[in-house]
């Protein structure tokens, strides 16, 4: 009676997969957080060294640590059925936390340190407990004691790092954030229950693909809006104007390669999956970088558009080339996860920009983002070819292929 009453939280099969309003409403306090994760790698364009380093390193670890939220809020909704008030009270709550996070990300690392540790923490921590209160007897309600366990583990190290000596802060989070992320690898294990078979957890597939295609179009939408700020607000120019144009294709490329075959069957590959937990973490660690490369690549455009025939800096080509590198690597590896062979295209793509990186460093930086443009239309042109001369291809991911064994009670 008690595991029935709990059980009514659960997704059934009649439930839609699609995702829903409260979602989309949910995704807009991230598309707050990611803008300022992209200011904050704009403000190091003339950074050095380690300075440049140090403040990769912070911006690096706030967007992380954003990432576990939204990504953890997926799986809930994809585990548990969103039209439950209860899941929706965890949802919207998430929600304040995230926007707590995002307008106190700007100086996160530093006077603000307090406040964004405590919304994190409040949904690491106090969440899991909700969720397993709600699901009374019901034999999964150890997952989300799991959740709670663990993060009850790196809370203090936030919170030293939050209240102690600003030199500190990085180490410390850095330390906490990696038993977050390591306490989910491993299935947050414990004494005596072991670790959960995240592999093996019972979730709607096909609504956690949709929804990381809905993260990379928020993300590819901060591009949008970095491209519409800066140039409205710079001075008008031929110059400005022209890279304004290439920094929109360029956008437009990223789209076009990423919903070309593998983004765009992601959500029923992990329909068909047979053990979709197993495939849908995978891509979950995907889309963290494919998120990350085009963030990166939005604040590459921000510093061509306000000077695009600048002098040559070496700084300019981490964001200008290296985002679009990284985001053709997130690329390989994802028709991997779809379709178990490695992308041609993507890989003489980024073969390619590699090998032109350091002439680009001699060059302005309109012509490094004109190049990386011709670069990622030479990919698309690829991939239109191999689609002409075969048909279409489907999903055949070698990842959740696997039979099922006895997923057992947290299932």
């Amino acid at each position: 009676m008690v595991a029935g009453r709990g059980a009514e939280l659960l997704r059934s099969t009649t439930t839609s997969g699609r995702a829903t309003f409260l979602e989309l409403f949910f995704d807009l306090a991230f598309v707050v957080a990611l803008t300022r994760v992209s200011q904050r790698f704009a403000d190091l364009g003339s950074d050095t060294g380690w300075t440049l380093v140090a403040g990769l390193g912070r911006t690096l670890l706030l967007f992380l640590a954003l990432w576990l939220i939204w990504s953890h809020t997926t799986w809930i909704t994809s585990r548990y059925e969103p039209e439950r008030s209860i899941i929706q009270a965890v949802v919207v709550g998430t929600m304040f936390a995230a926007l707590v996070m995002a307008v106190t990300l700007p100086r996160a690392m530093e006077e603000r340190a307090l406040p964004f540790t405590v919304a994190y923490l409040m949904v690491m921590v106090v969440r899991p407990l909700v969720v397993a209160a709600a699901l009374r007897g019901h034999p999964r309600r150890l997952v989300p004691f799991r959740l709670a366990a663990w993060a009850a583990v790196s809370a203090p190290i936030w919170l030293v790092g939050a209240l102690g000596p600003d030199h500190l802060r990085l180490p410390l989070w850095a330390a906490a954030l990696a038993v977050d992320y390591l306490a989910w690898a491993l299935g947050w294990p414990l004494p005596r229950l072991g670790a959960a078979a995240i592999g093996q957890w019972r979730i709607a597939g096909e609504h956690l693909g949709e929804r990381h295609q809905q993260i990379f179009l928020i993300a590819l939408g901060e591009t949008i809006l970095v491209i519409g700020v800066v140039f409205s607000g710079a001075d008008y120019s031929a110059q400005r104007a022209a890279a304004f144009t290439v920094a929109f294709t360029t956008s437009a490329l990223l789209w076009r390669i990423y919903f070309h075959r593998a983004g765009r069957l992601l959500h029923e590959a992990l329909g068909r999956a047979r053990m979709p937990g197993r495939l849908g973490t995978a891509s979950g660690r995907t889309h963290a970088l494919i998120v990350f490369s085009v963030l990166v690549t939005a604040v590459g455009y921000e510093l061509v558009i306000a000077h695009p025939f600048g002098p040559p800096r070496p700084t300019w080509l981490l964001f200008v080339v290296g985002g679009p590198a990284l985001f053709l690597v997130a690329l390989v590896r994802l028709e991997y996860e779809i379709f178990g062979r490695l992308s041609g295209s993507r890989m003489i793509g980024l073969v390619v920009l590699l090998l032109i990186t350091a002439a680009l460093a001699q060059w302005s930086p309109m012509v490094g983002l004109s190049v990386v443009a011709g670069v990622l239309a030479l990919v698309a042109l690829l991939d239109a070819l191999r689609s002409r001369q075969r048909p279409l291809e489907e999903s055949a991911s070698p990842i959740g292929r696997e039979t099922p064994g006895n997923p057992g009670s947290e299932a």
